[in-house]
């Protein structure tokens, strides 16, 4: 798979899988801005991948600052746009959740991939040819005790990307989900330990429990989550999938 001569944005893309979806894309071959909120890391990141990566600061759920991001890459034709950017909100029962924690959630996950997908979409209709990758979550698609605002989030995300693909594939633009499940890394750690806290078990023991659900008993990696975006752009004729990456925990 090439992707030279294409240019890609991807929000949230200064750390975590952000940074490794933007990493996999600039190894091959596409011209990469990384968007994010912190100007560090997306600025570092953008250094580390070649001398045409680009960095742009942006809030995608401010309609403002995604208006401005777009004007500012006017002259770019960007043809692959990964909405990556989101945040896991608050971990509570639905009762004691606060409405702006809510509205947060909502915001960056859904309001966020709305706009971006508002302001990148119409060119690439224009032209007759784009991507749009939206990442969800298999949390979009089971129960996930505590974590609604988040649930309910990425279940809007994979319907929105449904139904969107269907508005723009007579344009030739294809616009898919890739559900991830949990990724290893510092926040499944947090986890971890915060859940033999409650239970009163160790944390191998939590780890454990969490991981024998799967049917390849582990987690994905963030590098796995960047392959497959790749690889979900190689693939032409996909639209309006939802793509599992989850070692098999909601098989």
């Amino acid at each position: 798979m090439t992707l030279a001569g294409r240019t890609a944005v991807v929000t949230g893309g200064g750390t975590g899988l952000g940074a490794s979806i933007s990493r996999h894309l600039a190894d091959n071959g596409a011209r990469v801005i990384v968007v994010g909120r912190r100007i560090e890391p997306i600025t570092e990141l953008a250094a580390s991948l070649s001398v045409e990566a680009r960095a742009e600061v942006c809030d995608v759920a401010d309609p403002a600052s995604v208006d401005l991001l777009v004007g500012s890459l006017a002259g770019e034709e960007v043809s692959v746009l990964v909405n990556n950017a989101g945040i896991a909100g608050p971990v509570a029962p639905l009762v004691d959740v606060v409405p702006d924690e809510w509205d947060e959630v909502f915001a960056t996950n859904v309001r966020g991939t709305y706009l971006m997908c508002r302001g990148f979409l119409p060119a690439m209709c224009e032209r007759g040819d784009g991507d749009v990758v939206n990442v969800a979550s298999v949390s979009g698609k089971r129960p996930l005790e505590r974590r609604t605002p988040y649930v309910a989030s990425k279940m809007a995300v994979i319907g929105l990307t449904s139904t969107l693909a269907f508005e723009v594939g007579d344009a030739g633009v294809r616009v898919n989900a890739l559900s991830p499940g949990p990724v290893e890394g510092e926040r499944m750690h947090r986890n971890f330990t915060l859940e033999a806290e409650r239970t009163g078990t160790s944390y191998a023991g939590a780890r454990a429990a969490f991981v024998g659900r799967s049917a390849l008993g582990r987690m994905v990696t963030e590098d796995e989550v960047g392959a497959a975006v790749v690889a979900m752009l190689a693939m032409r004729g996909m639209t309006g999938a939802d793509v599992d990456l989850s070692a098999g925990m909601i098989a």
